[in-house]
């Protein structure tokens, strides 16, 4: 009897922790997609990444050092990522950090935005993610822009040299 137990207890405890990060697997799917279609300059999968109504805040600071927080939309963004480029967009990220609950997630990382090899930026994204009929779909982007102080690990540095 104490075995049975023991058993069910085991088998409870590993199913539910494989779940977990097979859950993270799929949260991650959109922004993953997303990533890889900026790096392609493939607005139609970029596209695939976001719900309808999504929406896009950047916080950084103006030209005189003042804080400064400013909203994107969805079609400006596509027309971005699909304008012909000579230069590859990548956007790699590390400490990612994945919060849900339910049909709701949360995504934190770092990020360093690149132009071709030529670092461009660098901040946080945070998404916001709903899981719908067709998956995990980003309803929320929001980042934070700087220049200076990026502290790129030095993995994703040498990708770029």
């Amino acid at each position: 009897m104490i075995r049975i137990i023991i058993l069910s207890f085991i088998t409870l405890v590993s199913s539910s922790l494989l779940a977990q990060p097979i859950e993270q697997v799929a949260i991650m799917e959109p922004i993953n997609t997303l990533f890889e279609g900026m790096n392609k300059g493939d607005s139609a999968l970029v596209h695939k990444a976001f719900m309808e109504d999504v929406s896009f805040a950047s916080i950084g600071e103006d030209k005189d050092g003042n804080p400064k927080f400013s909203r994107g939309d969805l079609h400006r963004f596509l027309v971005a990522m699909g304008t012909p480029r000579k230069e590859v967009y990548s956007e790699p990220i590390w400490d990612v950090k994945i919060e849900y609950d339910g049909n709701l997630a949360q995504v934190w990382a770092k990020y360093a935005f690149y132009i071709g090899a030529e670092l461009h930026h660098c901040g946080v994204d945070a998404f916001q993610l709903y899981k719908g009929r067709e998956g995990w779909k980003i309803f929320q982007v929001t980042d934070t822009r700087q220049q200076e102080d990026c502290n790129v690990p030095a993995a994703i540095q040498n990708k770029f040299k």
